[in-house]
């Protein structure tokens, strides 16, 4: 990638945002994510599937 085609590229992603969390906030996606298999492997369980 050269310097002409990086800036529009940068500033492209810069304006479009698709509203999900920031780059800053990591742990607490990993701990929702974690938190959402366990419930679904408790529920699978419970119910019998698989």
């Amino acid at each position: 990638m050269t310097a002409t085609t990086a800036a529009p590229t940068a500033r492209a992603r810069n304006l479009v945002r698709t509203g999900g969390p920031t780059e800053d906030s990591s742990w607490l996606e990993h701990v929702l994510g974690w938190t959402l298999v366990v419930v679904v492997a408790m529920f699978v369980t419970q119910v019998g599937w698989l």
